[in-house]
């Protein structure tokens, strides 16, 4: 009897044993209810990690139940072919490489990617063009026999470099080097390349980066594609100033060319993850956060919600943004 007794749980043993049991049921509950998606954004130092660091933490944030982890990546291209075979649900890609993507021309790739779709505009990202200063070089034509930093191999800027040297008849003429911004930012000032080619937003850090280090200057982007081929085989480009005092010692405009850089989706998400993505990014409190991650992210209103789109929308963003009034244009459909 005396051991029964001693053996015997409490009421009190008892009913905190449930309470434990329920609690850690609860927990467990909650931990399969989270949704985790994986967010691909860019090279260290590129406007894209910032975009998508910023858009991962404030979601995981501000939604209950979602978690959001950002990848790094070599950029554009690379985020196309994850998203497209799910490898994660979000990216940051150029609406050129979309177009191109959806079409089956890439370059060396003829695969269609269906299954990433677009959901927003972001910002333009231009081309900065970067020599030395004391190079010589003050014209994209002289960049011929030159070795030319466009960024890493698989990204939307060593994509578009190529487009822009094939449309001005100088991509068989120059060597590139497919390294990163930060790598190429000091490369240039060490001269062991002739030029530095960064496609992402202004201010860029790693240009800030080559011109505070060297004297700097910025080549007439625009200029060169106009005299090629560049806006006929690639309609999807336009022309864009960068204002004069952007960069160090840097004081004149400087008319180059940009993309649009999107927020994309796969297409396996539901329309409801995405709408309520949309609505928290868009929200006052989530652009004023997204305003504090880059000045690029100025460029995100609900005014240019959808511009420089130009292939089909996710059916969350045409929710979305028919919500908010816009008209989608044919291809957007």
């Amino acid at each position: 009897m005396m051991l029964k007794q001693l053996f015997k749980p409490s009421k009190a043993l008892a009913s905190l044993t449930i309470a434990a049991v329920a609690a850690f049921g609860m927990n467990a509950t909650a931990q399969a209810q989270t949704e985790r998606l994986a967010f691909s954004g860019g090279p260290d130092g590129g406007t894209f990690q910032y975009f998508s660091n910023g858009i991962a933490t404030r979601m995981s944030r501000a939604m209950e139940g979602v978690e959001v982890s950002n990848m790094a990546s070599a950029g554009s291209v690379e985020n196309l072919r994850r998203v497209n075979s799910r490898d994660a649900d979000f990216g940051i890609v150029y609406s050129g490489d979309m177009f191109l993507g959806l079409q089956g021309k890439l370059t060396n790739d003829t695969r269609q990617y269906r299954n990433a779709q677009a959901i927003s505009y972001l910002y333009g990202a231009p081309a900065h063009l970067i020599v030395l200063d004391g190079s010589g070089i003050t014209d994209v034509a002289q960049l011929a026999g030159k070795s030319v930093a466009v960024g890493p191999a698989g990204s939307g800027a060593a994509a578009s470099a190529q487009r822009f040297f094939e449309g001005v008849g100088l991509w068989d003429k120059i060597t590139p080097q497919y390294i990163g911004y930060n790598q190429g930012a000091s490369a240039l000032g060490d001269r062991q390349i002739d030029a530095l080619w960064v496609f992402a937003g202004f201010p860029n850090a790693s240009v800030i980066q080559a011109a505070s280090s060297n004297k700097v200057r910025l080549l007439q982007v625009n200029e060169a594609a106009e005299k090629g081929t560049l806006f006929s085989d690639h309609p999807y480009y336009a022309a864009v100033t960068i204002p004069s005092g952007t960069y160090p010692g840097v004081d004149y405009d400087v008319v180059t060319i940009q993309d649009s850089a999107l927020w994309v989706a796969g297409r396996h998400l539901s329309e409801e993850m995405v709408y309520n993505s949309l609505k928290e990014i868009y929200s006052e409190e989530g652009l004023q956060f997204m305003y504090s991650v880059s000045q690029a992210a100025e460029a995100m209103t609900m005014e240019d919600g959808i511009l420089g789109i130009v292939t089909p929308l996710h059916d969350g963003a045409k929710k979305f943004w028919t919500e908010q009034g816009k008209t989608l244009s044919s291809t957007q459909q």
